[in-house]
């Protein structure tokens, strides 16, 4: 007697009288949807499981659409100082105007941008130098990494904002020096955090390999060490963001962060504090993108944290 299935035995039989298990044609099903995933379509899925997450980087991008792109489509200067003393919100001037006549909608605008520059400087350069000292401290060890980490420990107990405060004053330069200085004083937890992961990352075979195949110091430590660790790396920029953005507003509150005629967030509030009861306009404007400011990016590292995490499988709600 012939027998009735015939082709590929995992495909299911289409002849008459031949009934089809539904649950092997279930599995039939999943087995041809599963497909090789690259591990960066992976984070991706994880990342945007993060309900909260995806949410926050929305909000994020809406304040750096507000900062930057805002001059586009309000006309007012920043710099026009023609309007009235301390007007309520109006057609002409949504927020209302300063103490001396300024618009208080260009003048978040500008604000804006500015925190959120500094803030990226800091980030960007805070995690570079932790990530290369953590590096290059737990590869070498020894001499190199107790002198390194002795390092970090000594900055790690002076008050940061207060030395941050003097040397600003010093200066006294533009929102980028404010970004340097801050940056100079916040990559010691990186590299504590990037020593840790190499000491691990040392002991794997694949340095080894390359250890043995003749490569140097710098090729391991930018080849191999960083670009494993880059899932920390991106969770430590995130989180910098958000200690910058509080940083720069902390010091610019008491007036020793940017300084006129650039503005900041920190500074509006500084310079409106006094008006929250009779004009709150102008005092919860910056405050509330302040806090929108650090909340998101704290979401944001939250949910790359879980997608960098192969262990995590939970999908938040």
């Amino acid at each position: 007697m012939a027998n009735p299935i015939s082709g590929n035995p995992l495909q299911p039989s289409s002849s008459p009288g031949v009934a089809l298990d539904p649950e092997a044609g279930e599995r039939i099903s999943e087995f041809d949807a599963t497909k090789a995933r690259k591990q960066s379509t992976l984070i991706l899925r994880r990342f945007f499981r993060h309900k909260l997450a995806v949410a926050s980087l929305i909000v994020f991008l809406l304040i750096v659409i507000f900062g930057f792109l805002g001059p586009f489509f309000w006309s007012v200067s920043v710099d026009d100082a023609t309007g009235g003393r301390y007007e309520t919100p109006s057609g002409a001037h949504p927020l209302g105007t300063t103490q001396i006549g300024k618009d208080m909608l260009a003048q978040l605008i500008r604000g804006t941008r500015l925190s959120v520059q500094i803030a990226i400087v800091v980030a960007l350069g805070s995690t570079f130098v932790g990530v290369v000292v953590g590096a290059v401290a737990g590869y070498l060890r020894g001499f190199i990494d107790s002198a390194l980490m002795r390092l970090v420990d000594l900055l790690l107990v002076i008050p940061q904002i207060a030395v941050a405060a003097i040397l600003i004053r010093a200066f006294q330069g533009s929102w980028y020096t404010v970004a340097l200085i801050l940056a100079a004083f916040g990559w010691m937890q990186v590299a504590r955090i990037s020593r840790g992961e190499t000491l691990s990352l040392s002991a794997r075979e694949f340095i080894e390999a390359s250890r043995a195949s003749g490569a140097g110091t710098p090729w391991i430590v930018f080849r191999h060490l960083i670009p494993n660790m880059i899932g920390s790396i991106t969770v430590n920029a995130t989180l910098a963001v958000a200690t910058a953005v509080l940083a720069e507003a902390a010091l610019s509150f008491i007036g020793l962060g940017v300084q006129p005629p650039d503005t900041s967030l920190g500074l509006i509030v500084s310079e409106n504090y006094s008006q929250v009861e009779e004009r709150p306009w102008l005092f919860w404007g910056p405050f509330v993108i302040i806090v929108l400011l650090s909340l998101a990016v704290n979401f944001i590292g939250d949910g790359l944290r879980d997608a960098f995490d192969p262990r995590q499988t939970k999908v938040r709600a």
